[in-house]
């Protein structure tokens, strides 16, 4: 099991820069979770991307759809005391700090491709090469 951020979410979903490892990833380990944040996180990537014209409406719904069903079940509500208290101590956003409190509260990794949260959070956050290579 595996926390993932919502930018390995969107990989997984729409052609990116770490597509590829974010299939492996998902082969390696096909039980992610995440907090529910991801669902409006990953509607914002698909609603930008439809006004950049880089998606169709249509296939920003399949997306989401798809996202939808890897993560059904998987998906959890994170301790707004335990997230605020980290994003003071920390710096980070609340929003970041949601899948940090998850992953750490499952004692699982937290894949992500964001630097601030590896840096931050070394113990937990780590990247998708760094999980492949495990």
């Amino acid at each position: 099991m595996i926390v993932a951020d919502t930018n390995v979410i969107v990989y997984l979903h729409i052609n990116g820069p770490y597509s590829r490892q974010a299939e492996q990833a998902l082969k390696k380990d096909p039980i992610w979770v995440a907090p529910r944040l991801w669902r409006s996180e990953f509607r914002n990537v698909l609603a930008l991307q439809v006004r950049q014209r880089v998606l169709t409406l249509q296939f920003a719904l399949g997306f989401m759809e798809e996202a939808a069903r890897l993560l059904q079940g998987f998906e959890h509500e994170v301790p707004s005391t335990l997230v605020l208290r980290l994003a003071d101590s920390s710096g980070c956003s609340a929003y970041d700090c949601e899948f940090v409190v998850l992953a750490q509260d499952f004692g699982v990794p937290l894949v992500t491709m964001d630097s601030a949260l590896l840096r931050r959070f070394p113990d937990v956050a780590i990247s998708l090469d760094a999980f492949l290579a495990r």
